[in-house]
């Protein structure tokens, strides 16, 4: 796999540069609505577009789902990505998004990438191969419960905002427990940060594939646990829980009270 992890390495920190080169305009970009609260810039499509064009110089005939391009191909090897994770951040000047860029063959993930720009730190993973922050092997915690965990989380928002209630009820019981709770805006960073044990935690409502396949398999190379709010198995996209083992099992119990019947199923649309 490492020929195919270098290319995604390479291909994050060239777009990582698009991203880094348009700081210091962000009053002049090209700003655009996907939905309520769900923003698309020049930058976000400059760097997707970089990065497939990167991908396809060694490999024309891969596959790929992006978060603004959509899918396209049909190949048993596909590349998941999404070129600017925090794109609301970004816009702000707020310092916590990324680059992520995942490759599944068959449907199973087996590379990952994790790039922040602003701290120029890449997160890497392949399967079997263990996760990596630069050289360095990353381990979750070993808590063994919520009690001294350090959690992060993201908010309801865009068409999700009908399950606000339940994510309240399950925010207020971490909150209870845990030694913290943040909210920093991206959630591949947040399953990042799990992997390397900076968080002991994660959950969310709502996401897409490419807001989480390279940090699933970050987390799980990194001997954590990945799943839906009521234990399932995660398919990419929809409602998440990761953390290490037992802060794990830990979220899952204390989630478990609020779920409603479509948040049990996996699924947080209509």
């Amino acid at each position: 796999m490492q020929p195919l992890l270098n290319i995604a390495v390479r291909s994050a920190r060239r777009a990582a540069d698009i991203i880094i080169r348009s700081l210091n305009k962000l009053d002049s970009l090209e700003v655009s609505t996907k939905g309520r609260n769900d923003y698309v810039t020049e930058v976000d499509r400059a760097a997707e577009a970089d990065i497939i064009a990167t991908i396809r110089r060694s490999h024309p005939d891969h596959a790929f789902l992006c978060e603004e391009s959509g899918a396209s191909g049909n190949n048993a090897y596909e590349w998941v990505i999404d070129p600017l994770d925090g794109t609301t951040n970004f816009l702000h000047g707020f310092p916590q998004f990324c680059v992520s860029i995942a490759l599944r063959i068959r449907g199973v993930l087996e590379v990952a990438v994790v790039y922040d720009p602003m701290r120029q730190e890449i997160f890497t993973a392949a399967r079997g191969e263990g996760a990596h922050l630069e050289n360095r092997r990353m381990r979750v915690t070993n808590l063994r419960n919520l009690e001294g965990s350090l959690i992060a989380t993201g908010f309801p928002y865009r068409d999700n905002l009908e399950h606000i209630d339940a994510y309240m009820g399950m925010l207020k019981d971490v909150m209870l427990i845990s030694a913290g709770v943040r909210r920093p805006g991206s959630a591949a960073l947040d399953l990042a940060y799990v992997a390397a044990g900076r968080t002991d935690g994660f959950f969310e409502i709502g996401l897409s594939p490419w807001d989480t396949a390279a940090g699933t398999l970050l987390v799980e190379e990194a001997g954590g646990r990945v799943g839906t709010l009521s234990g399932g198995d995660y398919k990419q996209g929809g409602n998440i829980v990761a953390g290490s083992p037992r802060v794990y099992a830990a979220l899952l119990e204390t989630i478990e009270p609020h779920l409603t019947p479509r948040l049990r199923e996996g699924s947080s649309r209509p």
